[in-house]
């Protein structure tokens, strides 16, 4: 079974539940566009969350979700909100949803947690999780270590829940490779970024559409942190500081507040501008029907130009 039809939703994509980003208004228009749209109620606190998903709700009659930063110390409020406004979709990050996975599924609601690794992953299907979302370490924002490419089929092959992909997907091509892999379905954000409906500042679009491919570095590796953004000023003399040695509140001068710099601001050069490595393939600000419509239009094109090539003609 395939994503959107666990789901109810028209194609198999999630949007990332990008901190900041992804408000009520957005998530809306992603679920209105045949997704699966989230609130992230990472840079929320219980009040704001409660906000945004009666906003969502106002916008939209279509499935969406919550994702849920383990990590807030608003989590427990932010928990029970969701079982009392009716989510039935959640997401989590940051931690395990162990001790509130009764509660949710009591509630009827499907819980996904993201993961970096099969021992993640298998600890969460023993929790009762509804199936894991495997982010490899081409993302945008924190990172692990494995690729998409290697993580999502060691996982499919040890889990007997579904295993959604994220991480370097953008296009119909990824989509696919994702299904091949044994995703039931992917998770996307950078690509959503450059989107007319996103409320990220215009700076922070045009930084990911004239982003080259190698446009993207990881701060954070050397402290155990590490987080994936565009290259810029603030991501230069942050790796460089840390190669030095610098301590943990030194650094912590380049990042405390940088994501909200990026989106609210607009500020490209001090500014967190988290983003994937496939912003190398976004080159157009579009809307995000045009983007989920083109993923799986280009899905459909390749599957039909594999299944003409001589592999499936073989005697």
């Amino acid at each position: 079974m395939k994503l959107n039809e666990m789901l109810g939703i028209q194609y198999p994509i999630i949007q990332g539940g990008m901190a900041n980003i992804a408000t009520g208004e957005f998530a809306a228009a992603v679920s209105n566009a045949g997704g699966l749209g989230l609130i992230g109620s990472g840079g929320m606190n219980a009040d704001t969350l409660k906000e945004q998903i009666r906003i969502c709700k106002s916008l939209t009659k279509n499935p969406f979700g919550v994702n849920l930063m383990l990590m807030n110390p608003d989590t427990e409020k932010m928990a029970q909100i969701l079982v009392e406004e009716g989510v039935k979709i959640v997401t989590t990050g940051a931690g395990s949803p162990g001790k509130y996975v009764p509660m949710w599924k009591e509630a009827g609601m499907k819980i996904f947690p993201v993961v970096s690794g099969v021992a993640l992953a298998m600890r969460m299907q023993r929790c009762g999780v509804s199936g894991v979302i495997a982010e490899g370490t081409e993302s945008g924002g924190h990172v692990g270590e494995m690729t998409t490419m290697t993580l999502v089929p060691m996982i499919a092959d040890r889990l007997e829940i579904p295993v959604i992909a994220a991480g370097g997907i953008a296009d119909g091509r990824q989509l696919l490779c994702a299904f091949a892999l044994g995703a039931v379905g992917v998770q996307i954000g950078t690509a959503l970024l450059a989107t007319k409906e996103c409320p990220i500042h215009e700076n922070y679009k045009q930084a990911v559409v004239q982003a080259k491919d190698n446009g993207t570095t990881v701060t954070g590796r050397i402290s155990g942190v590490p987080v994936r953004i565009l290259k810029n000023q603030m991501a230069r003399e942050y790796i460089r500081l840390e190669k030095a040695g610098a301590k943990k509140e030194k650094l912590e001068q380049y990042t405390l507040g940088s994501l909200r710099r990026a989106v609210f601001e607009g500020d490209t050069k001090n500014g967190s501008l988290m983003a994937g490595q496939v912003v190398g393939q976004i080159h157009e600000i579009r809307s995000v029907k045009e983007v989920l419509d083109g993923i799986c239009r280009e899905y459909r094109e390749t599957l039909k130009k594999l299944e003409e090539t001589e592999l499936y003609h073989t005697k």
